[in-house]
């Protein structure tokens, strides 16, 4: 419907003129189009397609003068480099070049051209300038989707850096100008739409039986038919007769034309009807899109899927086709070795159960020719756009804890709540007093080790005594539960010992990014823990995944040792839940495989690269301590650390995951050893070029108490009690923070920059002294300032210069940035090895380098003031230095809004008056770790109405944000104090 020049909307129901918007990115957005539009054309009215999609999508479904095509393209969707690789970094390049830098001209030639049709509605699925364009036409819009694009970038800015958060925002607005959502099942939270209609499945309707189309292939009932649904296929793969199990054809959609395939592959013509070959074949093999899972579900057949990396609509896609007994995972390297038989017999033994609604495409006509004709669906609240700025969107990621209140389908909500997994624990949510009288000693005899009255410990406990049922009862086959879970239950020889280990996160009081300067940090272990159980078995009794034996028996060599990882809370974030490889896989030849090696092993699969934080452990342990591992390892990691919040989740699952090796091979590693070769694993297997403040708190914390270390590289020099007036507090930004990103990372280059240049000053000035120096009688030569240029010319850590001297020789010497070509040029190297300098970015020197050098100086006043007598000019200096810390990272270009807001309303909470004479008990707040969003540590005073004005901060961000923070409080023992627990089932006596 049009709203005219004099405010009056115009519309005939006979015949109506839509625009009809669709995205760039693949087929599937296309074909889910073409059923909206032909339920519209059916219904008499014109539909203009802008698309990039072939003509051949719309005209085999749709012979009509009322349909228009016109080719183009608006936005760019997710880069891909092949069929299951997504380059986040050049979709957000090929964005900004599709639909940023030309965004005036697309407006200016979207306005005139939807003015020239006449149309009466805008429709997007999902293009963010149709939704602007249509307002400024004056034109009414709506949204036909299962997610936007401003969430699934969001994840692309955290790893590309939030210089590109502006295309974020400003998609977001573009979708707050949109009437509606018309939502579609298996949908991503969207929070830029403020209103919402849901309909059932958009699938294209049939047009030949299975027969008929098994008949015009010339292929028999009695033959096993897959369908492989790439919509492109992996770079350099070459597909083999043996992929395929005896008896089975596979028909190829998307093969190049110069493709040969083997007898049992038939190639299909690139025009070819594919939800009839759909309901044609028993099983599909391909990857996770809207497409292909909702004709899946809708023609009840299994679907083996790959999962594609960096892409967040998968997950929920994923886990509605698994909730109604649709899916089976492939691993990558399966998919590429040709392993398949496992996966496709598990398939067709499936019974999926899909019963819901497919004609979404009718209703979703239906609602658009209302509202093009008046009917107003919309309601008065605000946008998304307008009642957030980055907190929301970047912050919905997918990993969910207590307290966020994200909008999730019900199908979703329902698969986790089954088994209790919405914090990635089985047990998590269970009270304190049941997990005590639950684990019951009849099932399991603790052989070493205590549980130290640890809740969490408890649970995990529990948990294995759960999985042990499981695993005992056959009442459990038609049940639906998680993979992971399922994996779980046939991970362990129950009558073989198992060891389990705890290590907690911690949250940065003060020090930070200046541990890789050489800094002085302290640092709180929180009460939020990883549990690691591993059990070492010799591989005769082993129990091996289906699709591990396959391949152990495809080698032909017997039962060689395994490593299989199991990891709870992997379903709520795109990762798989499993992992396994021959650990053989390590050596070459006699001697274990390179650092680089391993790195390059574990990013062949996105999806699985999790399992360097764990099986990384093994790899350093074989290098640096001589370990050979000759028996076959499984491994349950059970984390509530939760991630990107920059409390440490990494360090937590290498320190218990290393631990737990260690305790059942009978290696004895101290804590602090133990932290230096979990923090190999971070910077050289993973390769995020973490300090080591994170491994050691968590392997040498202790509860309630600050770890003081000076990291050079690891000196612990005591634990520091906190007083019992004072508390600290961790308080979620709702905003994705990583190690590995690029922020972190340039900030460490620059510093490291710094250092150079510094040593390079100090050179030159001792050599001036020297030879000015010439002639002159020892005793009138300043030996004291030749000392220290002596000592700053060899500088090995930025934190060893003084403020006085960093700004009295220093701070007007270093340039603010520096292009990494010329600095590679002047100074050939910055002398950091777990960093590479890009030569075509420029670097941050200036921040970058002061911010250590005063926050070593800030970390150790803030010591003695922890020690000092207590008043509330104590509270009111800690407070501050929190404060300078706080707005140092900002200087360095590591601030984020979310982070930003929590520590205003901290200042808020302090120096307002709640009522006359009572003033504020908060003092300081931070941003810890590595910066560009995660966690805020807050300082108080340890009351009752600290923590009221704590939770007033938590609320007060929610109603600016739309997200209510996570909150950290509480601390627990550190890897080392904790042990390992060795347990083993009893046996119950045979009746």
């Amino acid at each position: 419907m049009r709203i005219e020049g004099n405010g009056e909307e115009c519309a005939s129901i006979k015949h109506l003129v839509f625009a009809y918007y669709v995205t760039g990115h693949g087929f599937g957005h296309a074909t889910r189009v073409v059923e909206v539009v032909r339920n519209l054309i059916a219904a008499g009215h014109d539909v203009h397609v802008v698309t990039g999609a072939p003509d051949f999508v719309f005209t085999s479904e749709i012979q009509s003068p009322r349909l228009f095509l016109r080719k183009l393209v608006l936005d760019c969707g997710a880069v891909q480099a092949d069929a299951l690789t997504v380059d986040r970094l050049a979709s957000l390049q090929k964005y900004s070049e599709t639909a940023v830098q030309p965004r005036d001209s697309i407006l200016a030639t979207e306005i005139e051209w939807l003015n020239s049709i006449k149309a009466d509605l805008v429709v997007s699925d999902v293009v963010p300038v149709a939704c602007r364009a249509a307002a400024e036409a004056g034109i009414r819009s709506v949204c036909v989707t299962n997610f936007s694009w401003d969430f699934i970038y969001a994840e692309y800015v955290m790893a590309a850096g939030y210089h590109h958060r502006s295309i974020v925002w400003q998609i977001a607005e573009d979708y707050s100008h949109c009437e509606f959502l018309i939502r579609l099942p298996g949908y991503c939270p969207m929070p830029a739409f403020r209103d919402v209609i849901d309909v059932p499945l958009v699938v294209r309707r049939l047009h030949k039986s299975r027969k008929e189309v098994r008949k015009e292939l010339g292929i028999g009932e009695d033959v096993k038919l897959v369908i492989l649904n790439f919509g492109g296929q992996p770079a350099g793969w070459k597909l083999k007769e043996e992929y395929l199990p005896s008896g089975w054809l596979c028909l190829v959609c998307g093969a190049s034309d110069t493709q040969e395939l083997p007898p049992n592959f038939v190639k299909l013509p690139k025009d070819a009807y594919t939800p009839d070959l759909i309901a044609a074949s028993d099983c599909m093999l391909g990857k996770i899109g809207y497409g292909t899972v909702s004709e899946a579900l809708a023609y009840k057949l299994p679907f083996v899927f790959v999962r594609r990396d960096y892409f967040n609509e998968e997950p929920f896609l994923r886990n509605m086709l698994e909730f109604y007994q649709s899916g089976v995972e492939m691993i990558r390297r399966d998919l590429l070795t040709g392993h398949w038989k496992p996966y496709l017999e598990r398939a067709i033994s499936l019974k999926p159960c899909y019963e819901g609604g497919i004609n979404g495409g009718e209703v979703a006509a239906h609602i658009l020719q209302e509202t093009a004709i008046g009917k107003n669906y919309a309601s008065d609240k605000l946008s998304g756009a307008r009642r957030l700025r980055d907190a929301i969107i970047l912050g919905y990621q997918l990993q969910r804890v207590p307290g966020r209140d994200v909008s999730i389908p019900e199908w979703y909500t329902n698969a986790e709540n089954e088994l209790g997994l919405s914090t990635g624990s089985p047990t998590s949510q269970m009270s304190e007093s049941n997990l005590i009288t639950d684990l019951s000693t009849e099932d399991f005899e603790i052989l070493h080790g205590d549980v130290q009255g640890l809740s969490d410990t408890m649970s995990f406990l529990n948990s294995l005594v759960e999985l042990n049922n499981v695993s005992d009862s056959e009442k459990n086959n038609e049940k639906r539960q998680m993979r992971e879970r399922k994996a779980a239950a046939g991970l362990f020889n129950w009558e073989e010992d198992i060891f389990v280990t705890r290590a907690p996160g911690r949250l940065d009081v003060m020090g930070g990014i200046a541990d890789y300067s050489g800094s002085l940090v302290l640092q709180m272990p929180i009460k939020e823990a990883c549990h690691v159980a591993v059990q070492r078995i010799h591989p005769t009794k082993h129990r091996l995944w289906k699709h591990a034996l396959a391949r152990q028996n495809a080698k032909g060599q017997g039962p060689m040792p395994v490593l299989q990882i199991v990891s709870y809370g992997s379903e709520l974030s795109n990762r798989g839940p499993t992992f396994d490889m021959d650990l053989s896989d390590f050596m070459e030849g006699e001697q274990p495989i390179s650092y680089e090696k391993a790195k390059k092993y574990f990013a062949q699969d996105p999806s699985q690269k999790w399992a360097a934080y764990v099986a990384g452990t093994i790899l350093v342990l074989m290098k640096e301590l001589g370990v050979r591992f000759e028996d076959s390892i499984s491994m349950l990691v059970s984390s509530a650390v939760p991630e990107g919040k920059g409390v440490s989740s990494s360090a937590s699952v290498e320190v218990a995951s290393m631990s737990a090796i260690a305790a059942a091979h009978g290696l004895c590693i101290s804590p602090r050893d133990l932290a230096l070769l979990c923090q190999k694993v971070e910077n050289h297997i993973v390769g995020a070029p973490c300090g080591v403040m994170d491994q050691m708190t968590s392997a040498c914390g202790e509860a309630n108490k600050l770890l003081a270390m000076v990291c050079q590289p690891a000196e612990i020099v005591g634990l520091v009690a906190i007083p019992s007036h004072i508390r600290f507090w961790g308080i979620d930004s709702g905003i994705r923070h990583s190690v590995g990103g690029a922020d972190y990372g340039s900030v460490r280059i620059g510093a490291f920059m710094g250092r150079k240049m510094i040593k390079a000053i100090a050179s030159t000035r001792l050599s001036q002294s020297l030879s000015n120096a010439s002639g002159v009688s020892p005793d009138e030569l300043d030996n004291d300032g030749l000392e220290l240029l002596e000592a700053e010319a060899s500088l090995d850590y930025l934190c060893n210069l003084s403020p006085h001297r960093y700004e009295a020789l220093y701070a007007k010497l270093l340039p603010e940035s520096m292009l990494g070509e010329t600095f590679l040029e002047k100074y050939t190297d910055h002398g950091d090895t777990v960093t590479v300098i890009d030569k075509n970015r420029t670097y941050g020197v200036t921040a970058a380098a002061r911010h250590p050098v005063y926050e070593n100086f800030r970390v150790k006043a803030f010591k003695a003031l922890l020690t000092s007598a207590t008043s509330d000019e104590q509270l009111t200096a800690l407070g501050e230095l929190l404060y300078q810390c706080h707005y140092s990272y900002s200087a360095c270009g590591l601030g984020s809004d979310g982070t930003e807001r929590l520590v205003q309303l901290v200042q808020e909470m302090q120096h307002g008056k709640v009522s006359p004479g009572e003033d504020g008990t908060l003092y300081g707040a931070k941003i810890t770790g590595g910066g560009s969003g995660g966690t805020v540590c807050v300082i108080g005073r340890n009351s009752l109405r600290s923590s009221h004005q704590i939770l007033e901060v938590q609320q007060r961000y929610k109603s600016a944000t739309g997200y209510l923070p996570f909150i950290f409080e509480g601390s627990s023992p550190g890897a080392g104090k904790f042990g390992y627990l060795r347990i083993r089932r009893r046996i119950s006596p045979k009746p």
